[in-house]
């Protein structure tokens, strides 16, 4: 069969899959939606008609007659109440209305819906629950209807494609095209496979290609897979999933210690009542599924929020950390309303406790644990799912307006009343690789420097992060040009959102050549994430000067390999909360050595941040990360620099 007949025949069963396949998801999108709205329905009208009920005061009668007249009047299948004793009290039923649809497509398209359910009660006192079902024959109706109209115009889009391809296959060579598609996606980090061609001259090109990407994808999906694996073991609760008590410390020193992050910041303690009787009465498994349940209703705010941590502080206990001001009670009370209403699934008498507690991040650990500890035992005492606030301490940042924050943090950059800090980062044998070099502000001209976790906020606010940044790579360059030490300085997510941040970089690098290829830039690992086609572009421009491009803070994120590959990165910095403790736990330390093995094939050098116990130093070592910096490094170049003095 000839080329261009096998691509005509290609290219057609390609258009009548993608019409049928268009046409499948279409009909199951709609139909999910549908099936989403008719089980909302019946959730809905459960939870009306249940409030009605409840305002009768017990009176049976009223009820039935609540019940009859939401039935005549709705498009139900079915309502039941029943009495607390699980008793049928009444009941009203209908026959499945008839669809238009035919039946083969109401047999490949079942409608499946949960009747809806809601709690009746007599004040405090629960008088049964009541069902409702709704006819589903108007949601196959519409679906076919909507089935009907889709198919209609990709038969037409089809048509019109068809005719198209037949007037252009002719210049066509499938097999080429396809395997420049996957040398494409193999540069890109992705990897393609291609069918193999039967023509002679291509089959040994497209079966060598399949075989390179087969062997390059199963290598980074086990490394992968066995990276997420000691990931889980070594910092993961077995049971909920959550970050075990020793990882959520180490997160919350580390977002305490960082320098980038909200001034204020709040932190959220919960408390199962009782666990060691819960699993007298209930049961252990029982128990188990509720710690489920809460760790799902905890689980749900550091898969929205950037930053927010969450973990299981011991068997009973929940941590949950709001990189955020002024919102900690909030989701204390947001929590406790979600767990009144599903706890009691699980058995009676199943109570939680919340504490809560907002301060400075520059107060130490213990004083926030301290105080939601305190907020948390007021709870305690109150009763079930009560919610306690600490009293909120003096702020160490003085409330003014966005305007003057915004004109200090201008005349700041203006008057060149800024410094870089210095933090070094060493190798096995003290040599300094780079010195980290924050910035610090004097906001006020008679007032002390500022670290940036006092003031980065607010220039967040004002939408002055691309010009602190900019200020801070020009003092970097400065510097460089002096004493010719390689800086690195830390760039904010939000600055790579400004269209012209990168082009003002470029130029500045310009203007220092030879200083440009000792300065290195790194983002957080959440930029890398959420902002990664910025961050590829910044390092295209900026990477062929000799300026050095690396992700800070990093932990969990880095699964995403293939992207980091196609970013072009030069180093990763493993964050505190993954290396501290290394020393003492087999599994962080498995985990950090698989993270060291993944980045090296990456030809990327690892270092690891926030390092202050010398054991976990030599354990590090071990790892065979290529330096560290911390407290530890800066005192190590301390003592050096001392005996050199003397």
């Amino acid at each position: 069969m000839s080329l261009i007949r096998q691509i005509w025949l290609l290219l057609l069963g390609v258009v009548l899959l993608s019409l049928v396949g268009s046409a499948a998801v279409s009909a199951g999108s709609i139909r999910y939606v549908l099936q989403t709205q008719l089980q909302l329905k019946n959730s809905d009208n459960a939870l009306s008609l249940a409030l009605a009920m409840s305002q009768q005061r017990g009176d049976e009668q009223l009820m039935e007659l609540l019940i009859a007249a939401q039935f005549d009047s709705g498009y139900y299948e079915s309502l039941q109440w029943r009495k607390a004793d699980g008793k049928v009290g009444f009941e009203r039923h209908a026959a499945p209305t008839p669809s238009i649809a035919p039946r083969w497509f109401v047999a490949l398209t079942p409608i499946t819906v949960q009747p809806g359910v809601a709690q009746v009660s007599n004040g405090w006192k629960a008088v049964g629950a009541i069902e409702v079902s709704s006819q589903s024959a108007y949601v196959h109706d519409e679906l076919w209807r909507s089935t009907m109209r889709t198919a209609g115009l990709l038969a037409v889009v089809g048509l019109v494609a068809g005719v198209l391809a037949l007037l252009v296959m002719r210049r066509i060579r499938k097999p080429l095209d396809n395997a420049v598609e996957q040398a494409k996606s193999l540069v890109e980090g992705s990897f393609m496979m291609i069918e193999e061609s039967h023509v002679p001259e291509l089959q040994r090109l497209t079966r060598a290609m399949n075989t390179m990407v087969a062997r390059m994808k199963g290598m980074f999906e086990a490394q992968a897979a066995q990276l997420e694996a000691l990931r889980v073991q070594a910092h993961c609760d077995p049971l909920t999933g959550l970050s075990h008590r020793k990882h959520f410390l180490a997160q919350f020193e580390s977002a305490l210690e960082r320098e980038d992050g909200p001034a204020e910041a709040g932190l959220v303690l919960l408390r199962l009542r009782d666990l060691q009787g819960l699993n007298l009465r209930l049961g252990r498994p029982t128990a188990d599924r509720t710690l489920m349940a809460v760790a799902n209703a905890v689980k749900a705010y550091p898969e929205r929020v950037q930053g927010c941590v969450a973990g299981r502080l011991n068997g009973a206990d929940f941590a949950l950390w709001l990189p955020a001001p002024e919102v900690a009670i909030e989701t204390a009370r947001s929590l406790a309303e979600a767990l009144r209403v599903s706890l009691p699934a699980f058995g009676p008498h199943i109570h939680v406790s919340f504490g809560a507690v907002e301060m400075s991040r520059s107060r130490p650990s213990g004083a926030w644990f301290g105080e939601a500890d305190a907020a948390l035992a007021r709870a305690e005492a109150l009763g079930p799912f009560a919610v306690e606030m600490a009293p909120p301490a003096t702020p160490d940042v003085p409330l003014q307006g966005e305007r003057v924050w915004r004109q200090q943090i201008t005349d700041a950059i203006k008057e060149r009343r800024t410094r870089l800090v210095q933090y070094p980062v060493i190798d096995r044998g003290n040599h300094v690789q780079h010195l980290e070099c924050p910035l610090q502000m004097q906001l006020d001209s008679h007032g002390d420097f500022e670290p940036a976790m006092r003031w980065l906020p607010l220039a967040v606010r004002s939408r002055l992060t691309a010009d602190v940044d900019t200020h801070a790579v020009a003092l970097a360059l400065e510097a460089i040009s002096r004493d010719g030490q390689q800086r690195c300085v830390n760039i904010s997510p939000m600055s790579l959102l400004d269209t012209g941040f990168t082009a003002r970089l470029r130029d500045l690098v310009f203007q220092s050549p030879q200083a440009a290829r000792k300065l290195g830039m790194e983002v957080a690992e959440i930029a890398a994430i959420n902002s990664f086609d910025l961050l590829y572009e910044m390092g295209r421009q900026l990477r062929p000067l000799g300026v050095l491009i690396g992700i800070e803070h990093a932990g969990a994120g880095l699964s995403q390999v293939e992207r980091l590959y196609q970013a072009g990165l030069d180093y990763v910095k493993l964050d505190a909360s993954v290396v501290q403790g290394v020393a003492g736990d087999a599994a962080r330390a498995a985990f950090v050595r698989g993270m060291v093995i993944m980045l090296r094939s990456l030809a990327l050098k690892v270092y690891a941040e926030g390092v202050t116990d010398p054991m976990d130093v030599q354990a590090l070592w071990d790892c065979e990360v290529d330096g560290v910096t911390g407290p530890w490094a800066s005192a190590q170049i301390g003592s050096a620099s001392g005996k050199t003095a003397r």
